[in-house]
């Protein structure tokens, strides 16, 4: 289940840049395999994924405190530290904030951005973290990334904003992408699990109209997920059973939901 950016897509982001410079005199590089080396640090991880708790660097203790936002300072810029720690101040605000986000966060670099949108996600600032995905899709060098939008959509789901989570695929199809079956599969889970099985088979009214051959997965998942929703459910059963002829499907016991 994917509720954070995916191994590799930050990464993917991150390979047009030949050298970054990570603030206090950390110089890291990306070499053709999207991997980052440090010059400073012997090993850091490349990016994991947009959920994940930063990068570390390993074998290296000074004996300072080992907090969330410190991990990440290796690999985040001291701008880009400020920039964390200010708009979660003015976030309550809409002018101090807007005028912040032109005044500060305009002016990051790409990888910053990047790492931005990272820490508060993590941090769990959802709300910002849109922002600066906003702010992303408006900088020169952004491109329609399918896998962006999507793992932004499944955060917004895991957090309940199901109403932006819609803006978001919509945005993305408006940007011209389309969705693969994973990315179908993916966005249906998220919205199954986090609660909004309407959306989920919205997700899935739209998934038959795609160009893409049927696949088993996306219906295995809404079958599973629809369990407290018979009448959705048993929906997807008739056109799997239609699409898969010779596939089984599982009919959990009917007391199980109440259902007599």
């Amino acid at each position: 289940m994917a509720t954070s950016l995916s191994r590799g897509n930050l990464r993917r982001l991150l390979i047009n840049c030949a050298t970054v410079s990570f603030g206090h005199g950390v110089r890291t590089e990306i070499n053709g395999a999207g991997l980052l080396k440090s010059k400073t640090f012997p090993h850091i991880d490349d990016w994991a994924g947009f959920g994940i708790r930063a990068w570390e660097s390993r074998g290296v203790s000074d004996g300072r405190p080992r907090g969330a936002l410190w991990r990440s300072r290796k690999l985040i810029s001291k701008e880009a530290l400020f920039v964390i720690q200010e708009i979660k101040r003015v976030k309550h605000d809409p002018v101090l904030l807007a005028n912040f986000m032109k005044t500060h966060v305009s002016r990051l670099l790409k990888v910053d951005l990047l790492a931005l949108l990272v820490e508060l996600e993590r941090q769990g600032e959802i709300i910002l973290t849109l922002k600066i995905f906003d702010a992303i899709k408006k900088e020169p060098w952004y491109k329609p990334d399918i896998f962006l939008f999507k793992d932004m959509i499944v955060v917004l789901a895991k957090h309940k904003k199901m109403e932006e989570a819609m803006q978001v695929w919509k945005d993305m199809r408006s940007e011209g992408l389309e969705p693969d079956i994973q990315t179908y599969t993916e966005v249906i889970r998220g919205f199954l699990q986090y609660g909004s099985p309407s959306d989920a088979m919205n997700i899935y009214e739209e998934m038959k109209e795609s160009p893409h051959p049927p696949e088993e997965l996306p219906f295995r998942v809404l079958l599973k997920g629809l369990f407290p929703h018979p009448l959705l459910r048993n929906k997807v059963k008739q056109d799997f059973m239609e699409t898969f002829p010779d596939r089984h499907v599982y009919d959990p016991p009917e007391e199980l939901f109440g259902m007599h």
